[in-house]
Order: structure tokens, then C-alpha cells, then sequence
């Protein structure tokens, strides 16, 4: 598992690393079983304190994304509950809403940011992604 995090964004860490999970799970280069990094290891790779590393795989573990088991390690979720549509739009229409205020402050065109998300699809259903 490959985390980038820009310490420059605006978005805390712990959301970065909670998106980049997510990312990963979704486009399947993350599987339900795969183990990930330990608390400690993750914060020590990163650079980031471990609180931030635990409230990241905190929120993962309360949407049913990750397992958490005492002494064993957190896994990624056999099978997600599937949510609702309402709030799977809720959760995807706040990562819109962060995106698109990055692109505002980086003056990315309307039309710009409309093919990134489609070429960004695209690669997702493909099992890639540009992101990283």
C-alpha cells in the first residue's frame, strides 16, 4: 500500500489518508483480507504522528471498510453493507465539493476538471488510476 501525502493541501492528513484507503479499495488495488500496515508503521512511513494514522482507520473501521482486530492487525472489510444512495452521494458529493474548490484555487477550467473526473473513472473501472 502506497500513501502520498501533501502536506501542503488544505485537507488534514488523516482525511488524505482516509481518501487515499478509500481510492485504493475502490479501484481494487486494495482487497477484502489484505492486511494493512500497522498503526505505528503506517505513522513511521508517512511521516505522520500515530493519533492520526489511528483516527484515519477509525473512520474506516465505523464506515465497515476496515476490520480492526486487537492483536492481529486491521484488514480491509470482507464485504462492505452496502449504503444507502443518499448517503453514498453525501459521502462522493463532499470529496466533489473539496476537489472543486482545489480546482477553483488552481483556476482549473470547468471543462478541465469535467475530463480528469471522467478520464479519472475511466481508470478506476479499468483496475488503474492515476492517482496514487
Amino acid at each position: 500500500m502506497f500513501l502520498r501525502i501533501e502536506s501542503s493541501s488544505g485537507v488534514p492528513v488523516y482525511r488524505q489518508i482516509v481518501d487515499q484507503i478509500k481510492y485504493q479499495i475502490a479501484s481494487g488495488q486494495l482487497r477484502a483480507g489484505d492486511r494493512l500496515p500497522s498503526v505505528r508503521d503506517l505513522a513511521r512511513q508517512l511521516p505522520v504522528n500515530q493519533n492520526t494514522v489511528l483516527k484515519a482507520y477509525n473512520i474506516l473501521a465505523s464506515e465497515q471498510l476496515l476490520s480492526r482486530k486487537q492483536g492481529d492487525g486491521t484488514f480491509v472489510q470482507d464485504a462492505p453493507p452496502a449504503l444507502k444512495k443518499s448517503e453514498r452521494v453525501r459521502q462522493v458529493s463532499g470529496i466533489l465539493a473539496r476537489a472543486a474548490a482545489q480546482a477553483v484555487h488552481f483556476e482549473i477550467e470547468r471543462e478541465e476538471l469535467h475530463e480528469l473526473l471522467d478520464r479519472e473513472i475511466d481508470a478506476v473501472r479499468k483496475g488503474g488510476g492515476s492517482n496514487g
